[in-house]
């Protein structure tokens, strides 16, 4: 059952969903009392640790051979997250003892470097969902039972996520904390930005690390050449910056689009739009510092976008005014960091004229 559950985002109503956690606990609730009763229930209730109860529909049951196996349907809710509509399955089987052993399947990733939540080679299945998971069963049976937690949608769905970049491979992750998918929520896109640097270091070490907002600008670096990981930070750039000056790391190159990094070059460190939306004041800060015409501040304040305020100033005789930018935007960077020092590269882009448009 969809859950009835909203948050206030933007000052949008938007519905909270659950998480694959939560799936994988409902499905080995539900396996083991198909194997106990032989019968197979349509819904099943568990409890989550954001204290909200689930009331879940069942699919796929099957029992045979000593096994049951059942599937639960990823609700998502309004967040847009990749795995929404996958269906994880479980399928348990007895054991001697009293032991519940929890194990990954078809489509769950694999563990491939260390720091993360488990050894590696295991399974890709966070300590709260294996928690959750053996809490569930307990509610049912104080037997032992083997848990296999599969998704067979798993391998190509993880693809789409950051897994490979943060050590786990051939496939999705069984996660969440709360056992509740909050919509867009801050908090967990900032945490995947600071395993991905995590990640960068162990492959590269700390010498170089390059930050982009999204995929294009993670292709465009790529196409310059430059040494160190790329990390995609989105709109983070000041928790990710303060991040990676806390881990270490030695320098830092960004590379950005005009419109994102317009704002950055005058000290706007979450480039948001719901934020903050400065990209012609910061314009005309940089064009009144080279004498422009009021003519042309206020054509420039007149524009919708980025590009098109660029093009007004490449055509009016003032195209260095990216320079300026990238030169204002490291100074502003070094002084967030407190370290005049440090090392800091700023490298603006316009989708229409590329880099070096000065």
């Amino acid at each position: 059952m969809k859950l009835d559950m909203y948050v206030i985002k933007d000052g949008k109503r938007l519905r909270c969903g659950y998480t694959t956690g939560s799936c994988a606990a409902a499905a080995s609730k539900a396996a083991v009392f198909m194997l106990e009763t032989g019968k197979i229930p349509k819904y099943v209730e568990i409890d989550t640790p954001a204290g909200v109860k689930l009331k879940l529909e069942i699919s796929d049951p099957r029992i045979e051979k000593g096994k049951a196996s059942c599937s639960v349907i990823k609700d998502s809710g309004d967040d847009p997250d990749v795995t929404d509509g996958i269906k994880i399955y479980a399928q348990v089987e007895k054991r001697e003892d009293a032991e519940i052993f929890i194990d990954g399947g078809t489509g769950i990733g694999r563990i491939t470097r260390k720091g993360l939540f488990g050894k590696v080679g295991e399974a890709a299945i966070n300590p709260v969902p294996k928690r959750m998971i053996k809490e569930e069963i307990r509610k049912i049976s104080p037997k032992g039972y083997n848990v296999l937690i599969y998704a067979p949608q798993g391998e190509d769905i993880g693809k789409r996520t950051y897994n490979e970049n943060i050590g786990i491979k051939g496939g999705i992750s069984i996660i969440g904390t709360k056992g509740i998918v909050y919509p867009m929520s801050q908090e967990a896109l900032i945490k995947t930005i600071y395993m991905e640097v995590d990640a960068v270091e162990d492959k590269y070490g700390k010498e170089k690390i390059v930050l982009v907002p999204g995929n294009y600008g993670e292709k465009l670096a790529k196409s310059l050449g430059l040494k160190g990981g790329i990390v995609k930070v989105s709109n983070f750039i000041g928790d990710s910056i303060l991040y990676i000056y806390s881990k270490g790391f030695k320098s830092m190159t960004l590379v950005g689009h005009i419109g994102k990094f317009a704002k950055l070059s005058i000290g706007i460190f979450n480039t948001h739009s719901s934020v903050s939306d400065a990209r012609m004041e910061a314009f005309i800060y940089y064009l009144s510092l080279k004498g422009a015409p009021k003519s042309l501040l206020e054509s420039v304040n007149n524009c919708l976008t980025a590009e098109e305020g660029l093009n007004l100033c490449i055509e009016a005789g003032y195209g260095s005014i990216v320079e300026d930018m990238e030169k204002g935007a490291e100074e502003r960077i070094k002084r967030y960091l407190k370290d005049e020092d440090y090392p800091i590269k700023v490298i603006i882009y316009s989708m229409e004229r590329g880099f070096n448009m000065g």
